[in-house]
């Protein structure tokens, strides 16, 4: 595997797995997909977002998915290289092409979704192309649920999933729902839940609780309905509420860092990695309240961030950065 990043010969590598795409962001805020008068490419996708994250931390990151041999592959590649972010993992497919979002944003700052996917190149990774000495050096391993919606990538998805886990690899979800993406909601529901049981690290945001539970009330019995036996954190993203966290033995909240919110891309995936850069090399952070708020304070710092900028890969953050950001308001 190639050496990656500055993290140290010591680090814990991340290894993220799922999709990566060019999202089209409007250049004006505020205006529907058909009313945009053009629109600024920006690389994406989830589990790229978080390795990509990590890897600008200081962490060592990988990702595992399947682009479209193509120019917008090609590019993404070398994004996922320029970042530190070993792509040992990544495959591509002659036939499909690289998948592409259409993102709107509205006024408010929040996002909405067009997406080209016919089927996309991320869609088409099989088991067969996993590599799995990568899968198996993974410290933690992170995925979504967009991999489950179809064939054979969802074969591809519990694969990695059986493979990290058996190699001692801690598990991280994000389920990073996107409603558009699947045939039903219900459908979503279910392909989510199925894979709920087997990971230890879970966030969700506040819209996702409540599509998951039905529950209107962001609340901790809300919130706890979706323990589980192995599971050891639960994570609760608000937004500019901040965060809330549940494990085995303590629950709380940490607040969020005011900020001029531009575009809330990828500020979710800022947080995941900001934590799991924390989390890779001091598993003891999750039985450790005081540890574990300090990870999240700095998660948060890095989420924030992440929503003053246009796109979610351009605007992630550097460790200084967030450190700057915490001291200030400190």
């Amino acid at each position: 595997m190639a050496a990656v990043n500055n993290g140290g010969a010591n680090a814990g590598l991340v290894v993220c797995f799922g999709e990566m795409l060019i999202d089209f962001v409007p250049t004006v805020a505020g205006v529907s997909l058909a009313e945009a008068p053009g629109f600024v490419k920006a690389p994406g996708g989830a589990p790229a977002n978080v390795a990509i994250a990590v890897s600008r931390l200081g962490g060592e990151a990988a990702f595992i998915g399947k682009l479209g041999d193509d120019e917008f592959g090609n590019m993404l590649a070398a994004i996922l290289k320029q970042n530190g972010v070993a792509a040992d993992g990544l495959t591509f497919d002659k036939g499909a092409r690289t998948a592409l979002a259409f993102v709107t944003l509205r006024a408010d700052g929040e996002r909405e979704f067009m997406f080209y996917r016919n089927p996309s190149a991320d869609m088409l990774l099989t088991p067969e192309e996993l590599n799995l000495e990568l899968i198996r050096s993974a410290k933690v391993f992170h995925y979504g649920s967009i991999s489950l919606i179809v064939e054979p990538c969802r074969s591809a998805h519990l694969k990695a999933m059986e493979v990290a886990k058996q190699a001692g690899a801690l598990l991280s979800y994000d389920p990073n729902l996107r409603l558009p993406l699947w045939p039903s909601a219900s459908e979503a529901r279910e392909q989510i839940m199925s894979i709920w049981d087997k990971a230890e690290v879970i966030k969700v945001s506040d819209n996702e609780l409540e599509f998951l539970t039905g529950n209107e009330n962001i609340d901790d019995a809300a919130a706890m309905s979706l323990w589980h036996p192995n599971l050891m954190l639960l994570l609760v993203t608000l937004g500019e509420n901040g965060c809330r966290y549940y494990t085995k033995n303590f629950h709380g909240s940490v607040n969020a860092f005011r900020v001029n919110t531009v575009d809330t891309t990828g500020a979710g995936d800022s947080f995941v990695g900001a934590l799991l850069c924390k989390i890779v090399d001091d598993h003891s952070l999750l039985k450790d309240e005081a540890k574990l708020r300090e990870a999240l304070k700095f998660a948060n710092a890095c989420g924030a961030i992440t929503t003053t900028k246009k796109g979610a890969i351009p605007a992630l953050p550097t460790e200084s950065e967030a450190l700057s950001l915490i001291n200030k308001k400190a």
